[in-house]
């Protein structure tokens, strides 16, 4: 693909944005958005992984699977990639930053079935994107689930659940919001769009 990494990398964030335009990501957007300090923790957890796993997949499709002819296990040693590098993640977590860790509870080993992130690697591969691409691609990416959900956490924070009707409370409400956020993001689709 013959954009720049540079306009790649914002329109992941924008004009692509893999939560409000792909959808990917939902089941924890949905769970850890009602605090906005969980919501931040989680989201920069998945830019951390996003960006790190998107360039290491590329490095094993590129250096391993592609040469050796077995690109047929891509998804398998996608998950396996991706597994390991949250897992690692989990651990630094619970070491330097355990409130969070706690907070984050079984959403952050769910990392690693989050579809934004094997989204990302398998965009990554289809869009037959280079190595600074991938690492743009995926850091845009991050950065886009991070602002998505902090932006949803923020309104259901000034939300009073009072004032919602009650078949609308929870996830409900939280669709609505997100599809408004996804038509005003949709305002910048025609600066440039990545297929």
């Amino acid at each position: 693909m013959d954009i720049s990494a540079f306009v790649l990398f914002w329109a992941a964030i924008f004009t692509s944005n893999i939560l409000l335009t792909n959808f990917l990501g939902m089941c924890s957007y949905l769970s850890v958005s009602k605090e906005i300090e969980s919501s931040i923790g989680l989201g920069v957890a998945v830019f951390f992984v996003l960006t790190a796993t998107t360039a290491l997949n590329w490095l094993v499709h590129h250096l391993i699977l592609v040469p050796l002819h077995i690109e047929y296990l891509e998804f398998i040693v996608f998950i396996i990639v991706i597994a390991a590098f949250v897992q690692f993640l989990e651990l630094i977590i619970e070491r330097y930053a355990p409130a969070l860790y706690y907070t984050l509870g079984i959403f952050l080993p769910l990392i690693t079935v989050n579809c934004a992130i094997f989204g990302a690697s398998l965009f990554m591969v289809i869009r037959n994107y280079n190595f600074l691409q991938s690492i743009a691609f995926g850091a845009g990416s991050g950065i886009g689930w991070l602002l998505a959900i902090m932006m949803l956490a923020g309104v259901r924070r000034k939300l009073k659940e009072k004032m919602i009707p009650v078949g609308l409370r929870g996830a409900g409400i939280s669709l609505i919001i997100t599809g408004i956020m996804a038509m005003g993001f949709v305002g910048f689709s025609g600066i440039v769009q990545i297929q």
